[in-house]
């Protein structure tokens, strides 16, 4: 099994950026499709961007589209999600999680392996 490990988000302004990282350990991952989560509070989880096994294809929630940008380093067992002018209701838990399948699927169940979440706050 492999365990994921988000880098710490942080307090952002708004129009500014952040990339935060999602790291594996245990096993490489370089076989998954990854997506990036997010959930704010008291609503659900939505889908914000996810990465083919390598590299090649992307998908991003309209919402994000533009802004953010997925990418993938399988010889460090890392992906990105670069974030770039940031608003505040991009504010939330990000979580990174791994699929067994290769669709990249928008669907959080279709993700079997999540890591922990890290805080990203946009302030207005």
């Amino acid at each position: 099994q492999v365990q994921l490990l988000e880098s710490e988000g942080g307090l952002v302004q708004a129009g500014g950026s952040l990339r935060v990282t999602c790291a594996a350990s245990g096993r490489t991952f370089s076989s998954n499709t990854v997506g990036w989560f997010r959930q704010a509070p008291g609503k659900r989880r939505e889908f914000v961007a996810a990465i083919s096994w390598n590299g090649g294809s992307t998908r991003y929630a309209d919402s994000v589209k533009g802004r953010f940008t997925i990418s993938r380093d399988n010889a460090k067992n890392t992906v990105y999600l670069q974030l770039s002018s940031l608003k505040p209701e991009d504010t939330g838990v990000y979580y990174c999680a791994a699929s067994p399948f290769s669709v990249l699927t928008v669907v959080a169940g279709g993700y079997n392996n999540w890591g922990q979440g890290t805080q990203v706050t946009v302030s207005s």
